[in-house]
């Protein structure tokens, strides 16, 4: 046998410490990630990022065009586009956050709702994705701060821009979190913008079934009530323990653990609050709309998907195409998915619940 050299030892030494740093790296990756993203300043002496004022055009994601024709308006909360780092929560010109909602958000979560109305995107101080990971009381008081940026702008929405239409509310992910505290201490505590209300989504976020704000959407052609979706396209059951680990706003306004509390589930695919399960068949169509300009259509892939209600979380079968599956790495797969499985659906959805609303108060 040859004798082995410096050189051979040296590599395969440095070998060995890679194949061990990778292997340590898969094992703590949460918790690189997580010392990766975390602020590492308390947030009683945390100084947030300064205010946005909702009467410049620059504290808004999107308003409508110039011109645009409009009897509903859509009041969307956005998910997570900020990561972290040295700061709690997110300043809202953070060029990032700003490219991944014009990028990814608006085509896949905002466009649905286009058709039923203009839309309204505030952007927000939002709270890091790394609060996400933990539930130390820092992490909750960023959540809480960003709550104040979305009440401050739906009130300026209300007074300077709604003009008394109807609107829908949406909120996604973390804006799911925000828009459920907004209808319960800013709509349906007020009758004459309850009245407003032609529909609430709040979608991959956790509300208690045994407390909904509003009555959850029984039928499609159904308006005044709520739609809430917490999908599970890939391991059900780790979705499942996540959300037993949710927070849920509490009476005082404080976020509170979930617990084992029953989750309210609505199922696009019917359109309706049940347990019963949605065939493939009845998916009208799951877009990949990453990238597309605003107004832009996107190819959508009909049957990709059935869906049912399971534990309060909609369990939905792996789509077909490739485009339509968790991609990216740990941060990309944390945030809300770049595709939307239910585009097509949802779009249908608010347009009925739009048509029966005006059907109950007809205009004049």
């Amino acid at each position: 046998m040859a004798r082995r050299g410096p050189r051979f030892w040296l590599i395969l030494g440095g070998g060995i410490a890679v194949v061990l740093a990778l292997a340590a790296f898969f094992v703590w990756q949460d918790d690189i990630l997580e010392a990766f993203l975390n602020p590492q300043v308390p947030y009683t002496v945390y100084r947030p990022p300064a205010a946005p004022n909702y009467a410049l055009a620059g504290a808004w994601d999107q308003l409508p065009r110039s011109g645009e024709r409009r009897d509903v308006d859509i009041f969307f909360i956005h998910p997570t586009t900020f990561d972290g780092g040295k700061n709690w929560n997110g300043p809202i010109d953070d060029p990032a956050a700003g490219a991944l909602y014009a990028r990814t958000i608006a085509p896949n979560d905002t466009a649905p709702f286009a058709a039923a109305g203009a839309i309204f995107a505030p952007r927000y101080r939002q709270a890091s994705l790394y609060t996400s990971l933990t539930l130390f009381d820092d992490a909750l008081e960023a959540r809480q701060f960003a709550y104040g940026d979305v009440k401050a702008a739906f009130e300026f929405y209300l007074s300077h821009l709604s003009g008394g239409r109807p609107f829908i509310l949406v909120g996604v992910e973390q804006g799911g979190a925000l828009a459920a505290r907004l209808l319960a201490d800013e709509i349906v505590t007020h009758p004459e913008i309850r009245r407003r209300l032609v529909a609430a989504y709040l979608i991959e976020t956790a509300v208690r079934a045994d407390a909904p704000e509003l009555p959850a959407c029984s039928q499609r052609d159904e308006s005044g009530c709520v739609v809430w979706i917490s999908a599970s396209p890939t391991d059900f059951r780790r979705i499942l323990d996540i959300y037993t680990r949710s927070l849920v706003w509490g009476p005082d306004g404080r976020l509170v653990a979930l617990g084992h509390a029953p989750i309210l589930c609505v199922n696009p695919l019917l359109g309706a609050r049940s347990d019963a399960s949605a065939p493939a068949r009845l998916n009208l169509g799951a877009a990949n709309a990453t990238g597309l300009e605003w107004g832009t259509r996107p190819g959508f892939m009909a049957r990709q998907v059935g869906a049912q209600c399971v534990g309060g979380i909609l369990r939905v079968g792996r789509p077909r195409s490739a485009s339509l599956q968790p991609q990216g790495g740990w941060v990309e797969r944390l945030r809300t998915p770049p595709y939307n499985l239910f585009w097509a659906d949802l779009e249908a959805d608010a347009v009925a619940r739009k048509t029966a609303y005006f059907t109950s108060n007809p205009p004049g």
